[in-house]
């Protein structure tokens, strides 16, 4: 006989055991919110971030290792040309020198001023209407006068007055076109006149200083800002004249 509760074949012999299915082997897993996601979202957004960084730097490091050569080429270059620029600047202002000398005639209060050797110069010295004086001055010839040069200086003795001269700025200085302010030249300091810069004859780039010369005006100008330079340190500081 088989033993109890065991079930029988039929032909004396036990079949085994089955597991009954239809009872739960545990407690059923609970449904809800797994805290992991989060962090592991983080996770792999720094890790693209990363990634993404990591790809930039690489294709600038590639970049510069193949054009590092042109870069290295390009800043000698512009050192060098910066030095020769330098040099260049150097030996222009030595071969200004020894500086020439005029000097007027008496008669138009004997204005003297030093100016660069390598400059050319024509004086007029006749007068001419209302100009009792004239010169022009630029580097290596005077060019004619009407083919627009931007003289580097032009020297003109006038009959009017300092105060008839200055009145036909006035328009031009109260619109802001010209910058006046009050000069006096190193060498005749006791003698005040003005400067003016802007557009003071059509020109934009005009640096003028006026002073009087008794019943006259002496006018001293460049028409180029590359040559304020030479006005102020060699014309202007070496300037003298009979008040």
């Amino acid at each position: 006989m088989p033993p109890q509760n065991q079930p029988y074949d039929g032909q004396g012999v036990s079949a085994p055991l089955q597991p009954r299915t239809d009872v739960p082997l545990g407690p059923s897993p609970k449904k809800g919110f797994n805290a992991l996601i989060i962090p592991l979202i983080l996770i792999t957004l720094l890790f693209i971030g990363a990634l993404g960084f990591a790809a930039w730097a690489y294709t600038g490091m590639q970049d510069y290792k193949k054009n590092s050569d042109k870069k290295a080429d390009k800043a000698v270059s512009v050192a060098v040309e910066k030095a020769e620029t330098a040099k260049d600047n150097e030996f222009t202002e030595k071969e200004k020198n020894p500086y020439r000398l005029y000097v007027g005639p008496v008669s138009l209060g004997s204005v003297s001023f030093n100016y660069p050797k390598t400059w050319s110069a024509h004086f007029n010295e006749k007068g001419n209407g209302n100009t009792q004086l004239a010169g022009y001055l630029h580097p290596n010839f005077v060019p004619a006068l009407d083919n627009n040069t931007a003289f580097a200086l032009r020297v003109e003795l006038t009959n009017r007055a300092l105060a008839e001269e200055l009145k036909s700025f006035e328009s031009k200085i109260k619109s802001g076109k010209v910058a006046s302010t009050p000069f006096t030249a190193p060498k005749v300091s006791a003698t005040l006149g003005s400067r003016l810069s802007g557009e003071v004859n059509d020109n934009p780039k005009t640096t003028m200083v006026v002073l009087p010369i008794r019943d006259k005006t002496l006018k001293i100008w460049t028409e180029s800002d590359q040559f304020v330079a030479d006005l102020d340190k060699i014309i202007l500081a070496t300037l003298t004249f009979l008040p």
